[in-house]
This record gives structure tokens, C-alpha cells and sequence, in this order.
């Protein structure tokens, strides 16, 4: 196998240089190779240029014996079909027998979001006079003000933020860069954590740049952004399971309910694909009840 080894280097190479993948991406991609590897070696498959449409059939059975989600089996087959492909551009290989694979359907999950009755609850629970709920009810408000990723929110510097014009330079997947607007509650937050705890907070520790700080006064990561909310929320008494990302569901979520169009709700989230953001177009059932009660004659 030492020749997927080497042909796995060059295109870790590849998606590092050339489309500038994130490490994340790539430590996944690279763990997917490395699997259907194993595979070709348990069924004694001699080399990448023999592997045939039935083979991949046969991993693919496995996969599904496995009882693995239809969303991980599709991510193992495009990160293979997208090794191939590479290959057949390198002119290593002559054929793609993955891209005769047809990727198992999306599960179609509707994503989780808050109402504004819970997102109320939450934002009413932080101690404004302490450092730590000044960067508590800054961290809500701009998850929920801008519907930025928590790893995005973790890796925000000071001089990112631009409290005049209202705006944050957001590093996104792929290092790609986008300018997310805020609200006046974001701002409002935010200025009084900047000028106030986290200067408390930072003289903890040695000076950084980091906009969000944990209570030694070091950069915030995402595993404490978790933590945060998941005590805001016992704090809160309300009766909700949140992950991180529910905010920035909300986020979208409430933007198409209020009538923002998809492309620039796209934009704001800075994905790459109208696919992505597509999910977002379920409305909430209140929204559903409201436009109906609007408009219906016999409502």
C-alpha cells in the first residue's frame, strides 16, 4: 500500500496549496483515504488502478453494516472520488470508478433553531457587572447577531471588530474572509466588554489579542464557548438542549422569516454553496400560523 501512501502525500499537498482546505478538512479526507486503504488490503486489492465498481459496492455494504448515517457514508465517498479525480488529473491513474457511485440521498433534518421567547430567556440571565457576564452576554449577542460558526467566534481578534462602522472581519473555512454587519444590541455588548471585563480579564494573563477570553484571562476556545452557553441555560431555567450552532440557525432562520433574501443570507454565513443555506427555508410554525391568520379570508 505504499503507493496510496504516496499518492495520498501529494494530494494532502494539493488540498492544502492549490484550494487551501482547512486542516480539518483535510485530517478528514485523509482518515477516509486511509480507511478504504485498509479495505483494498483485508480483500487483498493489489493497487488504486484495480479497484473496480464491484469493490466499491461491496465497501459500501460495509459502511451501511456499519449502521453509519447516510451524510458519512456520502462524505467517505466524495473524499475518495475526489482522490481520484486528482489522480486522473496527475495522470497517475486512468479511471474514476467512484465516479460511477451515486452518493446515498441527504437525510433532509430540518435544523434546530430558538424562538425569540428563549432567545429572551437567555439574554436576561448574565451579571452585567461582572467581566464574566459582560463577555457572556457579548459572546450570545454576537453568535446570535452575526450567525457566525463558534470556531470563527473563537479565533475573532480585537482588531477584527469595527464598533463604528458595526461590522466584524470573520475568518471563515478555507481561510476565506467575509465582513459580517451587527446590530445595535451586538455593539452595545461588545463595547461594554471591550472597554471594561475583558481588560479586567486580560490582566490575568500575558497580553493577547483575542476578543473573547476565559477567566484566566487566555483566549477562548470553542469547547468553552460550549460549555458558557450550556450553564447560561441552566441559569436560564429553561428547558432547552442548546449546541452552538443552534444560534447560527437561528440566526438564518429568523432573517428568511423577517424576509431577508437567500443570496445575501448566503453571503452572511459565508458559504460557498445556495445549496447550503437552502436548509434554512423551513419557516416556524408560528410564522406559518401568522402568515396564514394574515391572509386566509376565513381565518
Amino acid at each position: 500500500m505504499d503507493i496510496v501512501k504516496k499518492s495520498l502525500i501529494l494530494f494532502v499537498e494539493y488540498l492544502q496549496i492549490e484550494k487551501n482546505y482547512s486542516q480539518y478538512t483535510i485530517v478528514n479526507y485523509s482518515a477516509n483515504i486511509e480507511e478504504f486503504a485498509l479495505f483494498m488490503q483485508e480483500e487483498g486489492i493489489a493497487g488504486l488502478d484495480v479497484v473496480t465498481y464491484q469493490d466499491i459496492r461491496l465497501y459500501l455494504t460495509k459502511l451501511h453494516q456499519m449502521k453509519l448515517a447516510r451524510r458519512t457514508i456520502s462524505k467517505k465517498i466524495s473524499s475518495l472520488r475526489s482522490f481520484y479525480k486528482f489522480l486522473n488529473r496527475e495522470k497517475l491513474l486512468n479511471d474514476n470508478p467512484f465516479s460511477l457511485v451515486s452518493l446515498p440521498k441527504k437525510e433532509g433534518r430540518i435544523p434546530t433553531f430558538l424562538y425569540e421567547k428563549e432567545l429572551e430567556l437567555l439574554f436576561s440571565v448574565s451579571d452585567l457587572s461582572t467581566p464574566l457576564g459582560q463577555r457572556n452576554q457579548a459572546l450570545l449577542e454576537m453568535l446570535y447577531g452575526t450567525g457566525i460558526r463558534v470556531s470563527e467566534c473563537a479565533g475573532l481578534k480585537k482588531q477584527d471588530a469595527d464598533l463604528y462602522m458595526g461590522t466584524v472581519l470573520v475568518n471563515g473555512k478555507g481561510n476565506k474572509q467575509r465582513y459580517v454587519p451587527f446590530g445595535s444590541y451586538a455593539q452595545d455588548a461588545l463595547e461594554l466588554y471591550l472597554k471594561d471585563g475583558r481588560e479586567q480579564l486580560i490582566q490575568k494573563a500575558a497580553p493577547n489579542d483575542a476578543i473573547f477570553l476565559n477567566n484566566r484571562g487566555n483566549p477562548l476556545k470553542a469547547g468553552g464557548i460550549r460549555h458558557i452557553l450550556n450553564e447560561l441555560v441552566k441559569k436560564s431555567a429553561a428547558n432547552l438542549h442548546i449546541h452552538p450552532h443552534m444560534f447560527r440557525h437561528t440566526f438564518a432562520t429568523h432573517l428568511l422569516n423577517e424576509g431577508a433574501d437567500l443570496r445575501s443570507v448566503q453571503e452572511l454565513l459565508g458559504h460557498s454553496h445556495l445549496s447550503s443555506t437552502q436548509i434554512y427555508t423551513h419557516v416556524s410554525k408560528d410564522q406559518l400560523k401568522k402568515t396564514y391568520m394574515s391572509h386566509h379570508p376565513r381565518a
